[in-house]
């Protein structure tokens, strides 16, 4: 199992290799896609989710107010994180730190980094973080500057799986509307 950082908010079971991720969305996704995006995204092409409940929700609610259609739905999944660590190749940052600006950074310009990963995982730049990045990117804030300033910030997860082999590691198991 790996070990998360407390920032993360995990709640893992505590008895099975089984992780409850969460998807939020305008729609049921019961099997899901890696979709090219319409836009950059923190960490490239993939199936976004997070371990955090409420902010899958939140961010379901955004997704219908963006499309003006559908029913914000939280999509839940158990996901087999000792076969899918095992056997996927796995980035993981703890927090934000030098490796993980470069990376975002990297794809929201929408230039990837090198290197081919099957899951990312890590801090997801939310609509505050985002504004630091964007002043960053913009040359208003040096590296120093917006790392200090995420850092005061609190910080969600999300975890991408990339290609259809981390796809696999993944079952869904129910939907709620919020």
């Amino acid at each position: 199992m790996l070990d998360f950082a407390p920032w993360m908010q995990v709640h893992l079971p505590s008895s099975t290799s089984e992780m409850v991720l969460y998807h939020g969305s305008n729609t049921v996704v019961p099997v899901p896609r890696i979709l090219e995006p319409t836009h950059t995204l923190d960490f490239g092409p993939g199936f976004y989710t997070t371990l955090n409940r409420d902010q899958a929700a939140a961010f379901a609610a955004k997704v219908v107010d963006r499309a003006r259609t559908g029913t914000a739905t939280l999509n839940v999944y158990d996901f087999d994180e000792t076969e899918a660590f095992r056997q996927c190749d796995v980035l993981r940052f703890d927090g934000p730190d030098d490796r993980w600006l470069d990376f975002v950074v990297a794809h929201r310009r929408g230039i990837p980094p090198s290197g081919f990963h099957d899951i990312v995982f890590g801090p997801v730049a939310n609509d505050n973080v985002y504004r630091t990045l964007g002043l960053f990117m913009a040359g208003v804030l040096d590296r120093d500057q917006t790392l200090a300033a995420l850092k005061v910030r609190p910080l969600f997860n999300q975890m991408v799986l990339a290609t259809g082999k981390a796809l696999s590691f993944l079952r869904f198991t129910r939907k709620e509307h919020v």
